[in-house]
């Protein structure tokens, strides 16, 4: 992989992934359980352009307000039905519209691991898939989102991330009583909740 500029991994990401959604169709398995390709690619078109879905994300991960999430489902369901799978590669290609919030300076890096995530959701689903080796740049740039996800699911054990690939470097969350070791990206999906094809070390 070439090594973006910083402000352009995001762009970088999604491209590659919508590259790689067309090349796989609609019907390709992922890691995000019971999704397809096409759920998938229409869960990123909502999430560009449909701003009232927005919320719905938030509350899903708030077990008591989960239910209320089900609108930003309902509209991803209306996209992946009414549109054609194409369309909405092309779409997840061209990226957030102007007017999204999505697309304004400061909330398009949600972008950077939004996109890095779902890339390697549909990587590592398809058969003989293997790690990318990254440039040290592009691991820099996903260290922070690693530590911002962990703290989100680090619960009351706490976690201590560490980098495999620099020495020295870790993160302490909470109490941090179990240690998680390895390359940004892989403490980033693990931190997301792909622990099963995260490549990390849990001690």
């Amino acid at each position: 992989m070439t090594s973006p500029a910083a402000g352009s991994l995001a762009v970088h990401e999604r491209r590659a992934l919508a590259d790689l959604l067309a090349e796989l169709g609609p019907d390709a398995p992922t890691c995000c359980e019971g999704w397809t390709t096409a759920h998938l690619a229409a869960h990123l078109v909502v999430r560009d352009r449909r701003p009232d879905a927005m919320p719905g994300y938030a509350l899903e991960m708030v077990p008591r307000l989960a239910r209320l999430g089900g609108w930003a489902h309902r509209v991803e369901d209306a996209a992946r039905t009414r549109r054609s799978y194409a369309d909405l590669v092309e779409q997840v290609r061209s990226g957030a519209p102007r007017w999204s919030p999505l697309a304004w300076p400061g909330l398009e890096q949600l972008n950077v691991p939004e996109f890095a995530i779902h890339h390697e959701d549909v990587r590592r689903a398809q058969p003989g898939w293997a790690p990318r080796e990254l440039p040290a740049t592009v691991q820099d740039r996903l260290w922070v989102p690693a530590t911002l996800y962990a703290r989100r699911g680090a619960g009351r054990r706490g976690v201590v991330l560490r980098r495999s690939d620099r020495p020295g470097v870790e993160a302490r969350i909470g109490a941090g009583a179990r240690t998680v070791e390895g390359e940004p990206l892989e403490l980033l999906l693990w931190a997301a909740g792909r622990r099963d094809v995260a490549r990390v070390s849990v001690g």
